[in-house]
């Protein structure tokens, strides 16, 4: 169970510190690979409901979210902008709140429960220093999709995963959350129209 978790940290927190906003959707379809693993092997005994869960995470954390991401930064964003602002006084503040997330989520390395919380806390924590330094859209869309995998790492912890409605649901929430906010960032810029001139 540490591997993947340690994979989804990698995905996480590298991005953050020296990622742009172009390689966004690539970090989260391995962040998504790292969630259909820790899912995988949580729950050894497989059902209709662990493969749903699987099958979920692969195709619309995978594939969809990050198509759709990458299709609104190449129309209206630039690319080239870093996901957090790259400045020492950012730095310290994001290793600071790592350092907290894990020490909150007890001795990590100890059992793979703790680690998932010390990554799930690192997550957030990342995120809304991102949402506060970041006002570009595509970042901070990004970054919501970022916290809402964190969420997913969070549920595949828990001894019975949640009913499949509330699956569905949470998925249809993540979907929403996608196309809503990639349509925003697509949708060209309507000109404010010029001042009547006075009449003469």
């Amino acid at each position: 169970m540490r591997l993947p978790l340690m994979l989804f940290l990698l995905a996480a927190l590298v991005p953050v510190f020296f990622g742009k906003v172009r390689s966004a959707p690539f970090w989260l379809v391995l962040q998504a690979l790292a969630l259909a693993w820790i899912g995988a092997i949580h729950h050894a005994e497989w059902s209709w409901h662990t493969l749903f869960g699987v099958l979920e995470v692969l195709l619309v954390r995978g594939v969809l979210a990050p198509l759709l991401l990458h299709r609104a930064i190449r129309l209206r964003a630039d690319p080239d902008a870093d996901l957090m602002p790259s400045n020492l006084f950012t730095w310290a503040i994001g290793t600071a709140l790592i350092v907290l997330a894990f020490d909150f989520g007890g001795a990590a390395m100890a059992d793979a429960p703790a680690l998932a919380l010390g990554v799930v806390g690192a997550m957030v924590a990342m995120v809304l220093l991102i949402l506060s330094t970041n006002g570009a859209p595509a970042a901070q869309l990004a970054a919501v999709l970022f916290m809402e995998n964190a969420i997913a790492v969070f549920e595949s912890m828990l001894p019975k995963p949640w009913p499949l409605p509330v699956h569905l649901m949470l998925t249809a929430v993540y979907l929403l959350t996608v196309g809503v906010g990639s349509w925003l960032i697509s949708r060209p810029d309507v000109p404010e129209p010029a001042p009547a001139e006075p009449a003469a």
